[in-house]
């Protein structure tokens, strides 16, 4: 294929490969070897899990050495961004480093290979006091764009390909000034040219531009009708020290509303959030008579999956000390949540091995499949926000597996990404194509941790793991990568649905194809739920591939990507 064309994007091309990757066939050998294939296909239901994949730490060789550090004002930031800025369909970063430059790092590594990243230094991504930053194609032109969250006001980078960006702020008249940015969220309301963006603040500032003990307000951005840029903001208020924010459609009504953790450090007598989005209307907050019920946690991150099969999302968000695993408790009528974190294994409060017995500090957490089995897995990052003696200082982060019967079980430890840094923003990806998700982490006053996922192996065996799938919607018009749709995959009997969104995690989040495992089965049947509600067909789909959708395509066509 030459050089690899972006994931997603319309200039790909529509002609279907008659080839299979060297990494591709890796990983059927692999898996039949395990005995996870049959040998004449088929779609067999997830029932069993599989072990924890071994990670091996390269972040030596890496080429990664980003240290996120500074004050007070940077220790709950530290956020990753995962992106294809050069259009080669490998996932590039951005991380953060506080009062340290923030670094753009282009993804070089070989497809099935060790984890090779080169830093790509300009002035319009070397910013300093960056607290994290979120991917998004603001202008739908094809191209990643960043919003960066900084200490002084979010910064808007339009991507203009082959790794480079320029400040936009101006151009899309976005202004974010004096403000300590420290959450990000997005989505297309009906017909917009431009994304409504929502920008979460932690503490006010100073008229020096230092951060006081008071929460400040966050903002909704919404485009202007021309969609040539942005109007005035909308007030946020009350504001409660927000540490995460994401547009998510709780009930199934095709609205995305917004949830809101918020940090109890600071503020008194407020709580978690929800606000309802609706098209052409102020924000509104859900209340008690809505049915809202108060959540008063030290809120850091969120992550949302569809673990009750009920096809709405359930909400895990972490805090320090209990972790919370939310589920509606009678259905959509009203946003009336319980929380199951113990009953299924993931309350986490804790340390589960250290030998420390005060509370856990957690941040970013992510609901993937990291050993493919069908079964989603949840990782959470954990670290002492500084040296806070009520909180544990080591403090491991978790890796949860899911079970068939809907609980977890830890696996940090024998997965080999035991350590006992500051954690904060992390991402799970698939940084060499291989169809194994690899780990980035930000720590707080140490260096990035990098490990690359080789299966249940090891380093020199073929990985024995589930089939998966990595999936890229694409669709004409502003909202390119159909955020606010829905991906659905059927295996067997077992339906897993992914809402697609942007916001969530811990400072950081990603853009790019959506992977599923698939466990023993050798096929999918998978469609996509488009933004504005229509279904997409079902389509047969081989395991063990990069596809794309396009709206009003009756197949998927399968991406290959280039073995350099």
């Amino acid at each position: 294929m030459g050089q690899a064309e972006p994931m997603g994007r319309r200039r790909m091309g529509r002609r279907i490969l008659g080839i299979i990757s060297a990494v591709v066939a890796v990983c059927i050998i692999g898996a039949a070897l395990a005995g996870l294939i049959v040998t004449r296909g088929g779609a067999i239901t997830p029932t069993s899990a599989l072990g924890a994949p071994t990670f091996v730490d390269e972040t030596a060789t890496s080429g990664v050495s980003q240290v996120n550090d500074g004050g007070d004002a940077y220790v709950t930031g530290g956020g990753v961004a995962v992106l294809d800025c050069n259009g080669d369909g490998k996932p590039d970063m951005y991380i953060a480093g506080g009062t340290n430059p923030a670094t753009l790092y282009r993804n070089d590594s070989p497809v099935g290979g060790a984890l090779k990243f080169t830093a790509i230094h300009d002035p319009a991504t070397d910013l300093t006091n960056v607290i994290g930053a979120y991917p998004i194609d603001i202008d739908g032109d094809g191209i990643a764009d960043l919003a960066v969250l900084r200490l002084g006001g979010a910064q808007l980078l339009k991507g203009l390909g082959n790794c480079r960006f320029q400040a936009a702020n101006s151009a899309w008249s976005f202004a974010d000034d004096n403000a300590l940015s420290s959450a990000f969220s997005a989505t297309w309301e009906g017909s917009a040219g431009l994304p409504t963006l929502a920008i979460g603040h932690y503490l006010t500032l100073d008229a020096a531009g230092n951060p006081t003990r008071d929460c400040d307000d966050s903002a909704l951005y919404r485009p202007k009708a021309d969609a040539t840029g942005y109007a005035a903001p909308l007030p946020l208020s009350p504001g409660y020290c927000t540490l995460s924010m994401l547009f998510s459609d709780w009930d199934g009504s095709g609205r995305r509303d917004l949830r809101v953790a918020n940090d109890r450090n600071y503020y008194r007598d407020g709580t978690d959030q929800l606000w309802r989005i609706g098209a052409g209307q102020p924000p509104h907050l859900y209340t008690a008579a809505d049915g809202w019920v108060p959540l008063q946690i030290w809120g850091m991150g969120i992550a949302s999956y569809d673990l009750s099969g009920d096809g709405l999302p359930d909400y895990y968000i972490t805090s320090q000390g209990d972790n919370k695993l939310q589920t509606l408790t009678s259905g959509p009528s009203q946003p009336t949540y319980r929380d199951m974190a113990l009953k299924r294994g993931v309350n986490a409060a804790h340390p589960f091995t250290g030998g420390e017995d005060l509370p856990s500090t957690a941040w970013h957490p992510e609901f993937q499949d990291v050993n493919n089995d069908g079964l989603v897995d949840l990782f959470v990052s954990k670290g002492n926000i500084y040296a806070q003696p009520d909180y544990a200082m080591k403090d491991p982060n978790d890796l949860f597996l899911g079970q068939p019967d809907g609980t977890f079980k830890e696996a940090a430890d024998t997965a080999g990404i035991l350590n006992y840094a500051r954690g904060r923003g992390a991402a799970l990806a698939d940084f060499n194509l291989d169809g194994m998700l690899d780990l980035v982490e930000v720590n707080f006053g140490s260096g990035v941790k990098i490990w690359r996922n080789v299966g249940t192996g090891d380093a020199a065996k073929p990985a024995q793991m589930g089939n998966w799938l990595a999936i890229q919607p694409a669709e004409t018009g502003p909202n390119r990568d159909a955020i606010g749709g829905w991906i659905e995959v059927k295996v067997g009997d077992t339906t897993m649905r992914r809402e697609l969104t942007i916001g969530g995690g811990h400072a950081g989040g990603q853009l790019g194809p959506t992977h599923f495992g698939l466990g023993s089965s050798t096929e999918a049947q998978v469609r996509v739920v488009w933004p504005d509600g229509l279904s997409g067909p079902w389509m047969n789909v081989a395991a063990n591939q990069y596809v794309v959708i396009d709206r009003g395509a009756a197949e998927a066509r399968p991406w290959v990507p280039s073995k350099g």
